[in-house]
């Protein structure tokens, strides 16, 4: 059986850690495909490192737009990352009739409207596995597995960078800023961590996951999008005292009135398996009509996690590489033609219940104006935590739970609160999901 000729943009680290994985399980590998995959060709600007790697087993060149016009090379794998060069690299090869691997989310997140539009048209598949949740195979479980099921929501700890950060800060009470320098020094975090911890990076992944499970286009622009830069070390520990965890969600959801799509701290039941998710790891909780809750969970980044992702998109490229476009599985789940353009919710309209934090002075009577104030914009309190002033001290905080409210209500009542004259500074307010 002739192979299927895979040309690799990029060997950095998962473009290594491709050619290594895949060098390894040849043989298993192409009796799971029923054809032979190999990388005959690498394009990188470090030319003595492809060398290095693939021990001059594959053909090298500097040239990338030369090897996705390569009339040899039937797949594409795109793993340089970015939204420029690639984009045009990407779109080229789809021109030239290859099929597209790519672990790019911020280019699809950004660009997959365009990106699908002219892989259909040119009857070509994109596939990227790999873009979101490294090893973990959420998106083949959205596209497919859960193909049966109305999915209502789908919520993710997709950044391994800010778990890793936010189980540090739990663990050691550390504030936000020394833990970022640990990660950096273990090579967690970028030198540049803005994407990772402004919540850019987990907004691109949940984007194509809210696609999958709704049959929407890909909106990145619509999402709404909060760090954890932010976060206070206190805030964490109080949500620890009241049976809650703190991780950077990103959830897509369900509403009559459209679909929310946002990334922000939140608070999640400790008892929930998905708030024991610690370290650099990730998990993806979707919640269907059929089946219920099921739980992804896995290692989100690294060489050969994302490696994994990556090889078994071409083992499904080459497994349909003699079917017709109209037989294979579409990019978004939901056939080209059927995409219906729901509209995503603006923040105010969310809605979600909240841990409030406000430090107040120490005078009869601030709890019930506080209070009053709520219940004047039909928020109930869930549950409360006040602490006792310190020694010698006039001023102590308070923290509230509570119900499911609208955001722009909650918004609305922390602005009058903040404007009393025995409340102290600004609100902390942290959402909260209960995921059941």
């Amino acid at each position: 059986m002739k192979p299927i000729n895979v040309g690799l943009l990029g060997i950095g680290t998962v473009g290594g850690g491709t050619w290594t994985v895949l060098s390894r399980n040849a043989e298993e590998i192409a009796r799971r495909a029923g054809r032979p995959i190999r990388i005959t060709a690498v394009a990188d600007r470090d030319v003595a490192l492809a060398q290095r790697v693939t021990g001059g087993a594959a053909r090298i060149t500097a040239d990338a737009f030369e090897l996705v016009r390569d009339p040899e090379i039937d797949v594409v794998v795109e793993l340089i990352g970015g939204y420029g060069i690639a984009k045009d690299l990407v779109l080229t090869a789809i021109e030239n009739g290859k099929h597209v691997v790519t672990a790019n989310k911020a280019l699809l997140a950004v660009h997959g409207k365009e990106i699908f539009a002219a892989a259909q048209a040119k009857g070509v598949t994109v596939a990227f596995e790999a873009a979101v949740a490294g090893g973990i195979p959420i998106i083949k479980a959205l596209r497919e597995g859960l193909s049966a099921n109305r999915i209502e929501w789908v919520a993710g700890i997709i950044n391994g960078t800010t778990n890793f950060i936010l189980s540090e800060m739990r663990d050691k009470g550390l504030p936000f800023a020394d833990v970022l320098k640990q990660a950096q020094a273990l090579g967690y975090a970028e030198a540049d961590p803005t994407f990772d911890i402004e919540g850019v990076d987990a907004a691109h992944k949940i984007t194509l996951m809210s696609a999958l499970a709704f049959g929407i286009p890909v909106q990145f622009d619509k999402a709404y999008v909060e760090g954890i830069t932010k976060l206070e070390a206190t805030d964490i520990k109080y949500a620890e005292q009241l049976g809650y965890r703190i991780k950077l969600l990103g959830i897509a959801r369900r509403r009559q009135a459209g679909i929310e799509l946002r990334v922000h701290p939140t608070l999640i039941p400790t008892k929930r398996l998905i708030a024991n998710v610690e370290g650099a790891m990730n998990a993806v909780l979707v919640q269907a009509d059929a089946v219920g809750s099921t739980l992804y969970y896995g290692k989100g980044a690294g060489a050969e996690p994302t490696a994994s992702a990556v090889i078994a998109d071409l083992v499904d490229i080459t497994r349909l590489a003699t079917a017709g476009a109209e037989h294979r599985v579409p990019h978004l789940a939901f056939q080209a033609d059927q995409l219906v353009d729901l509209p995503i919710l603006p923040i105010e309209e969310v809605q979600t219940a909240y841990y409030l934090r406000m430090r107040v002075e120490d005078k009869t009577g601030v709890l019930a104006d506080i209070t009053r104030i709520l219940a004047d914009g039909k928020i109930s309190i869930d549950a409360m935590l006040q602490k006792e002033p310190g020694e010698g001290e006039s001023q102590t905080d308070i923290i509230l739970l509570t119900h499911l409210a609208i955001e722009g209500q909650v918004n609305a009542a922390i602005a009058r609160i903040e404007g009393l004259a025995t409340v102290v500074g600004k609100v902390t307010r942290i959402r909260l999901e209960e995921l059941n």
